[in-house]
């Protein structure tokens, strides 16, 4: 890799860091309160989806592991339980082992904020409205036109998780397993050996789903996931879904959003899943790092909240109209 400069994006940079004012601009005044978190901790949450950089802090004692975050969830739901109320992070974040392609980047910029007696309808009601008020200020209007189609953001497109894997991929229950790999291997699905439920769903997610959502002229809200998707969010053990969304405009995954879990008694079903997510980590062969179990603390003291993470590289790249978030750069690694 080497350091590679980009002159000529200088005008989508320039937008970019405007968007980033835009939207320090318009949360505060809808009552979030903006912190800084660090970008290194002793400490991660054990996520089998994502890889991480580590490093280590060194003064004559001996080194102390520490490790680029690639969140602030750990330290936003901290504040959270401490009383803060609605807050945010506009931030660096850092994945390893991510591609460095179109909609991809080791580091990017995360707008990570939580709303307090909220639920994720809420908050993606609230994310809309940034995106209103960003098109508003940009052009003059509540849309946005990327790669020559129109997308309006007045309201959503919803649809839950099941109803797209139907349309899209023939596949009638994601939920049972056994029928859905089924399913799967009857519509010719590539199913390679040792494949997980969460490995096949992916695949057909990506394939058959994902390039459908947010192509019909607004933004699709997703919701509803099944457990195994949704780690970290509410269950409803009601529906049998994880109380999950994701954002989506013109086939660009924007922002997952949840419900987070605030009931007591929290610890021990998270302590399991905490777990699951460690030998899943194992299982990939990906980083081994110091958990935080005192995480697990920290979630019986949530208050009733709603999150949601959004890739401000991606939201930048439609407002810019440009394919790639590479060309929001003037300055980059490569």
């Amino acid at each position: 890799m080497k350091i590679t400069t980009y002159p000529t994006h200088l005008k989508n940079h320039q937008r970019f860091l405007k968007i980033k004012q835009l939207i320090d601009e318009f949360l505060p005044k809808q009552g979030y309160t903006k912190v800084e978190a660090p970008l290194l901790s002793p400490v991660l949450l054990p996520e089998s989806y994502l890889d991480i950089f580590a490093t280590a802090y060194r003064y004559f004692q001996k080194p102390q592991e520490l490790y680029l975050t690639p969140s602030s969830e750990l330290f936003l739901k901290r504040l959270l339980a401490s009383g803060i109320g609605s807050c945010y992070t506009l931030d660096q974040v850092f994945r390893n082992s991510e591609p460095t392609v179109s909609k991809h980047n080791f580091e990017f910029t995360m707008l990570e904020l939580y709303k307090v007696s909220a639920n994720y309808f809420q908050i993606a009601a609230d994310t809309l409205a940034l995106l209103r008020f960003i098109a508003q200020k940009l052009f003059g209007k509540p849309e946005l036109i990327y790669q020559g189609k129109v997308m309006k953001l007045d309201s959503f497109e919803t649809v839950t998780v099941a109803e797209v894997f139907e349309n899209y991929a023939q596949i009638p229950d994601i939920f049972n397993h056994q029928q859905f790999f089924s399913a799967a291997k009857a519509r010719g699905y590539r199913i390679e050996e040792n494949f997980s439920y969460v490995d096949l769903w992916s695949e057909i997610y990506s394939l058959a789903v994902e390039p459908h959502l947010g192509m019909n002229g607004r933004a699709t809200l997703i919701y509803d996931y099944p457990k195994e998707l949704a780690a970290m969010v509410n269950y409803n053990s009601q529906k049998q879904v994880a109380e999950r969304l994701e954002l989506y405009i013109a086939g660009v995954e924007l922002g997952n959003c949840g419900n987070e879990t605030s009931s007591k008694g929290v610890r021990k079903q998270f302590e399991q899943r905490f777990k699951e997510e460690i030998h899943e980590r194992k299982r990939l062969g990906k980083s081994n790092y110091e958990v935080d179990w005192e995480f697990l603390d920290v979630l019986e003291q949530l208050p009733k909240t709603a999150g949601i993470a959004i890739g401000v590289d991606r939201l930048a790249m439609l407002f810019c109209d440009v394919r790639s978030i590479e060309e929001l750069k003037v300055v980059g690694i490569k």
